[in-house]
């Protein structure tokens, strides 16, 4: 018999995205690992494909053939999970209750409108990956930005690769909800040189319709963390939703909860629906359809926040 292969999680993380020279998730020219899995489920999620940890199945259709030219995806189904749309005639369409997300069908698929959503990837993967912009980074004063999801559902993986990436004088940083263990949450903190983390909404009642999970936590977390932390750069962000945080009593409580820390600069964040087509792609329905941010609302509300600084 072979071996029986076994995960390393201080070796092996699940990665859905790396992007390139982004400016807007850390100083300078950043390169951003998004990781898999998310303890919360806020309802504007712009990356629906993160909150399962595991790889997960998505369909584009726009990208498909058709039935009538190509069945290699039913024919790989061992499930029967791939039938005809009746509504689209030629595309098919994935029965969720049936699919075990065994990604057969994503292998057979040869338009790639069956994705993927998340591989394995090992630390070299992140560090070669990184490296390549490594020219940026020294310019701008970038480097490596881990984002998700939630990153520290991986702690023992990051704080693995943030390790080498000091060791080779790459900037670190991560955007975190904040809502994770306070002893992987320190000893990440540990190989950062900044760090990225929200703060949504100080009402814990809202804060669980919202995202299905209490801020207590979080807020707790903030806390240790300027504690334990003072010389830490973090950058506190809100991302203002209507209906949720997008008055001035919201904003005001948490420009009171974080104010007076010198090392804690605020930013506030538009909501937006970029994200909105991928819930089609993963058969889900997005929970915020239809809703819209007011510009003078958020312009007042970024006034605000403006007066922390």
């Amino acid at each position: 018999m072979g071996e029986t292969f076994v995960f390393d999680k201080k070796k092996y993380g699940y990665v859905f995205n790396i992007q390139h020279y982004s400016v807007h998730d850390g100083p300078g020219i950043r390169t951003i690992v998004f990781l898999k899995g998310c303890p919360l489920r806020c309802q504007w999620c712009s990356n629906p494909e993160s909150q399962l940890q595991n790889p997960e199945l998505g369909y584009n259709p726009s990208k498909c053939i058709g039935i009538s030219k190509c069945l290699r995806c039913a024919e790989a189904c061992i499930y029967g999970a791939v039938k005809q749309d009746l509504e689209e005639n030629d595309k098919i369409l994935i029965d969720r209750q049936l699919c075990r997300e065994c990604l057969l069908c994503s292998e057979a698929c040869p338009s790639k409108a069956l994705e993927v959503f998340g591989k394995q990837t090992s630390i070299d993967d992140i560090i070669q990956a990184v490296e390549k912009d490594s020219a940026f980074y020294a310019r701008s004063g970038g480097g490596l930005t881990f984002s998700g999801g939630e990153p520290l559902m991986q702690a023992d993986f990051i704080t693995e690769v943030l390790k080498v990436a000091r060791r080779r004088r790459i900037n670190t940083t991560i955007e975190t909800c904040g809502y994770a263990e306070w002893p992987k949450f320190a000893k990440v903190c540990e190989h950062l040189n900044s760090l990225i983390m929200d703060i949504k909404c100080m009402d814990t009642e809202k804060h669980k319709k919202f995202t299905n999970a209490s801020n207590e936590l979080i807020i707790e977390n903030f806390k240790k963390l300027c504690e334990e932390f003072p010389n830490l750069p973090i950058l506190v962000r809100t991302p203002v939703i209507p209906g949720f945080n997008d008055s001035e009593e919201d904003i005001r409580a948490i420009i009171h909860f974080i104010k007076g820390r010198s090392n804690v600069r605020y930013e506030l964040l538009p909501y937006h629906r970029l994200g909105q087509q991928k819930y089609n792609y993963l058969g889900k329905h997005y929970p915020l359809d239809g809703t819209r941010l007011n510009d003078e609302t958020f312009n007042r509300l970024k006034e605000i926040a403006n007066s922390l600084e």
